[in-house]
């Protein structure tokens, strides 16, 4: 007998919306907030409901995510950011094929999350009439959730079922792959008739306001834009752009005054970072069962944690200096010692040889001095207040260290958003995980203008207002700071600026695995392996000794001043991506069978669905 695991999960899924409303949607009712069918008449039905279909933006069940929430791992499936095992990464390593377990996965939880949200859309259509304005909020909710797990389908998997109605057995098994054009219209036009029910100010955390929903037509919009679905490129963009300055004029949204306080728990509790964020996962220590997660664990050193994710050289090299010149023209720079005079949001993202590495341990908070030179290192106590020289299992030569170490797996970087929390332990933090913030649509309305050739004194204000924030200098119409000279057209040099913006601000934010692939640039990021810091012989500062996992001695060479990455006329340069050719033989190098395919750019059906369904097809090349 033909099963269908989907429709299954789905099924158990909409019995079990939340802990504390389970199997509502199949019970009588005696109060009059629900029928028994299922439907939806009542402001108190329309949250419980609603809060089911929140319960849907969790994806952290999975193994190849190691338990952390997909936002944060969906960026290291690109050549910006590393897990830990190289070769690895789906889409340039070989693990992309229909039967892994993370396409599958997603695909899943996505088709989960709209079966919730179309019972309750379909079950209010008959009372909807007579809400309150706060059961239309709720309302309006569900459909900026649906729209946004079909955002994630869209992207990733490119034609999808598309259903609107409660899901069964037969309209799933039966259902054909819609055309990427007909789901993003839908949407788009959705959104606008549902957003002006959302509050631009909410009233609490772990729910969307209206920004989101406005960001997600932004976000569809670009990727039609950029892929030119049906030829309709230039009304997509009108559409991102739209959407994106209503919130802009309309909003009243102004980005918090520190970019650190967005990735800690403190820092959430300000009412100007709250006021940035449109929408974030609540994790919380006060209810049980306790709702964490390990992200800090995975990213510092062996002494402290585990050293899971990490930066490559290639997103580490797209922060610009000071000056905000990138570092091939930047006269500041200076590259032994490459973390200095950085743009400052780096050292809120990426920590390095030589930077201070400061985590709760659970029961002990301590400073560790990373190194990837030396075999032991220097980690301060705060219960001591003292300083000690302990063994460093980070350098290359400590057998337990042999793969799973920042100067290793990740070639000598450790990502630091989300790590840098002193408040909670890393093994079970409380952190909140962001979701979507104003920035995103400033730089998603500067992008959208730029594509369509409309390039004017807001879309300038729209990405200085980011780097304003940062500390970062200004911008002018054609794209340069002061000082700055540039062989790019001003549209070109723009479209670097911004791409840069999204990257710098945004990474490990869930963005960039679909900018990828919307921006065609797939290939030109997967072209090189991934480097890193310098090897033993080539560290940082010269005449230094040293002694090889191996047991050979010597004095490092250093790094000549001229040992920079270039960055080749064209594609390469306008999305920054480096080249280290003259120097590669001196870096820490991993990932050495990356490789880029056209079929990449969508992820395949998951194999498990072709089987048991009629009508869904497989993407071109699996």
């Amino acid at each position: 007998m033909k099963k269908n695991k989907i429709y299954l999960a789905v099924l158990a899924a909409l019995g079990l919306m939340t802990s504390s409303c389970a199997d509502f949607l199949d019970r009588a009712d005696t109060n009059g907030n629900y029928v028994s069918n299922g439907f939806f008449r009542s402001e108190q039905a329309m949250y419980d409901g609603l809060m089911g279909v929140y319960n849907s933006m969790y994806m952290d069940q999975v193994q190849g995510f190691y338990m952390v929430p997909a936002l944060v791992a969906f960026d290291h499936l690109t050549p910006m950011l590393l897990e830990r095992t190289s070769d690895n990464t789906i889409g340039a390593g070989g693990t992309l094929n229909p039967d892994n377990a993370v396409v599958l996965y997603i695909w899943q939880r996505c088709y989960i999350g709209i079966a919730r949200a179309n019972e309750i859309i379909s079950g209010a259509e008959n009372y909807k009439a007579g809400f309150s304005a706060k059961a239309m909020e709720y309302l309006a909710e569900t459909h900026a959730l649906r729209a946004y797990f079909y955002y994630l389908l869209v992207g990733l998997y490119g034609d999808v079922p598309f259903l609107t109605s409660p899901v069964t057995t037969d309209n799933y098994d039966n259902e054909p792959r819609t055309p990427r054009e007909q789901i993003l219209d839908f949407l788009i036009a959705d959104l606008n008739e549902m957003a002006p029910y959302l509050p631009w100010k909410r009233e609490m955390s772990g729910r969307l306001n209206r920004g989101f929903a406005y960001g997600l037509i932004n976000r569809l919009g670009l990727i039609g834009g950029d892929l030119d679905i049906a030829g309709k490129g230039k009304t997509y963009y009108e559409a991102a752009a739209a959407a994106a300055k209503k919130v802009i004029d309309e909003g009243g949204y102004q980005l918090a005054e520190n970019y650190g306080d967005l990735f800690t728990k403190p820092g959430q509790a300000k009412a100007d970072v709250f006021n940035e964020i449109f929408y974030e996962l609540p994790y919380t220590n006060t209810t049980k069962p306790i709702k964490g997660h390990p992200i800090g664990y995975g990213q510092t050193s062996r002494i402290q944690g585990q050293t899971g994710r990490h930066s490559s050289l290639m997103f580490c090299d797209t922060y610009e200096c000071i000056d905000g010149m990138r570092i091939d023209q930047s006269p500041i720079y200076d590259n032994a010692h490459p973390s200095k005079n950085r743009d400052p949001r780096f050292a809120y993202n990426v920590r390095m040889e030589g930077d201070e590495m400061t985590v709760n341990q659970g029961s002990v908070i301590t400073t560790q001095i990373l190194s990837c030179y030396k075999p032991t290192t220097q980690l301060y106590s705060f219960t001591t207040g003292e300083w000690s020289e302990v063994p460093n299992q980070d350098f290359e030569g400590v057998v337990s260290a042999s793969w799973a170490s920042f100067c290793n797996a990740g070639v000598g970087t450790i990502n630091a958003k989300y790590a840098l929390d002193t408040s909670c332990g890393i093994s079970e933090q409380y952190i909140d995980i962001i979701v979507m913030r104003y920035p995103e649509l400033l730089l998603g309305y500067a992008e959208a203008k730029i594509e369509l050739g409309q390039i004017d004194q807001s879309v300038i204000d729209a990405i200085n207002t980011v780097r304003r924030r940062a500390n970062m200098p200004e911008i002018g119409l054609n794209g340069c700071v002061a000082n700055e000279t540039t062989s790019l057209s001003a549209q070109d040099k723009l479209r670097q600026r911004v791409r840069r913006e999204r990257k710098v601000e945004l990474m490990m934010e869930g963005l960039h695995l679909i900018d990828m692939r919307r921006w065609k640039t797939g290939d030109i990021e997967n072209m090189y392996p991934s480097y890193g810091q310098p090897l033993i012989q080539y560290q940082y500062e010269a005449g230094i000794p040293y002694t090889t996992a191996g047991g050979e001695s010597g004095v490092s060479l250093g790094l000549a001043p001229t040992d920079i990455p270039t960055y080749k006329a064209g594609r390469e340069d306008i999305n920054d991506i480096p080249c280290y050719d003259a120097y590669k033989a001196k870096l820490k190098v991993r990932d050495t069978n990356r490789r880029w395919e056209e079929r990449f750019n969508l992820w395949p059906v998951p194999a498990q669905e072709i089987a048991r369904t009629k009508n869904i097809t497989q993407n071109e090349g699996y």
